[in-house]
């Protein structure tokens, strides 16, 4: 789908799409410098600008296009708990007490990061809220075997995915250049550019470091290990055909696999992109289902026939541990777009292959605190 000569939408004609996103995205097309926009299937709009979308630029770098949640991304770990051995209400009996911080060596952790200590805070090690969340999954079905196994993966193994930031730390870097630039674009040539990339670079490391120690809080709590499988990041800018691109909810395509995940209801896919097709889409990808309704629209069209009980149960016999109770119906799977036809657009696009097919068993938003 092709709205003009710098924007194209990855869409099937049998998709939905919000036309205030799609209003969004051949506005923020216009600014100063950029060349390039790509919606992609799970576009859906935001505060001003799409989610779900990248920008290719020559010259400039915008940071409200990459948002005040630098680094948001996904970690997949496979863990050494055999998923027959996987006792549902006693796991989610131990998971308790992850809101409260991380009492571990900050320093250290830091460090290892290339991140100075002045970096520290009480969010280090914590999932935050919106959509972030730590689940556990089993495998539902291998699509590409030679693929799954390639990668050392093992369907009898419970997998953990982690979806978080760096907090706090990319609200406070995305405020600090609205101060003084508002949203005005940076020449990629000047020192002000300079300073921002070396702040957002610093953002990026924490918010993997964070998805890491969150996993090792969640592991711990089960007397588990696991080894890293990815980490991808949703929220970025980064060096690309000699300009930068910006992806804004978009998974990245030319870091290995991917994991898509649709709501806690439905299931996650795992895929390995194509190569052959992905500048059409800035080599990009969704980053998920995307949302079909505000979170203000959720609550107001759940809240009276829903109960929250049945919100902490899924379709898939899995749990959901939500103690917020706006939250809950916010982030419930109605509120979010078809998963399957997101991956369906994305293959007729050429743009993945389907390595395989996860079940979300144990939901992680939060505890009441």
């Amino acid at each position: 789908m092709t709205m003009n000569k710098n924007v194209h939408i990855i869409s099937s004609d049998d998709s939905w799409l919000d036309q205030q996103a799609i209003d969004q995205l051949n506005q923020t097309a216009t600014l100063e410098g950029i060349e390039r926009a790509v919606g992609l299937p799970d576009l859906h709009a935001g505060r001003g600008i799409p989610i779900g979308a990248a920008f290719w630029s020559p010259s400039h770098v915008y940071p409200h296009l990459v948002g005040n949640d630098i680094g948001c991304g996904m970690a997949l770990w496979q863990t050494d708990m055999p998923s027959r051995k996987f006792k549902l209400d006693k796991i989610v009996r131990k998971l308790t007490g992850l809101e409260t911080p991380w009492t571990g060596d900050h320093r250290t952790k830091l460090a290892e990061m290339n991140l100075p200590a002045d970096l520290d805070g009480e969010t280090l090690g914590t999932i935050g809220g919106g959509n972030h969340f730590a689940e556990f999954q089993t495998v539902e079905t291998i699509v590409n075997e030679a693929v799954f196994h390639r990668h050392w993966l093992d369907a009898e193994r419970m997998l953990l995915l982690v979806h978080s930031g760096s907090r706090g730390l990319g609200q406070a870097i995305l405020q600090e250049h609205i101060h003084h630039y508002n949203t005005q674009g940076l020449d990629v040539t000047s020192d002000a550019f300079a300073s921002y990339r070396g702040k957002h670079d610093q953002a990026m490391r924490w918010a993997e470091l964070n998805r890491d120690i969150i996993a090792d809080r969640f592991l711990s709590r089960l007397g588990a290990g696991a080894e890293r499988k990815l980490d991808i990041f949703h929220n970025s800018v980064t060096p690309h055909n000699e300009g930068w691109l910006h992806r804004k909810g978009a998974a990245p395509a030319d870091k290995g696999l991917v994991v898509i995940p649709g709501s806690r209801g439905t299931m996650t896919y795992l895929v390995s992109p194509k190569l052959a097709e992905a500048d059409v889409a800035l080599h990009s990808l969704a980053h998920g289902a995307g949302r079909k309704w505000t979170r203000s629209d959720a609550k107001a069209k759940l809240g009276r026939r829903v109960k929250i009980s049945d919100l902490e149960r899924t379709n898939l016999g899995g749990r959901v541990i939500c103690e917020d109770k706006n939250l809950i119906f916010e982030e419930a799977p109605q509120a979010y777009k078809d998963i399957e036809s997101v991956i369906n657009d994305l293959c007729k696009a050429n743009l993945i292959e389907i390595v395989a097919t996860l079940r979300p068993i144990i939901t992680y938003k939060t505890r009441r605190t």
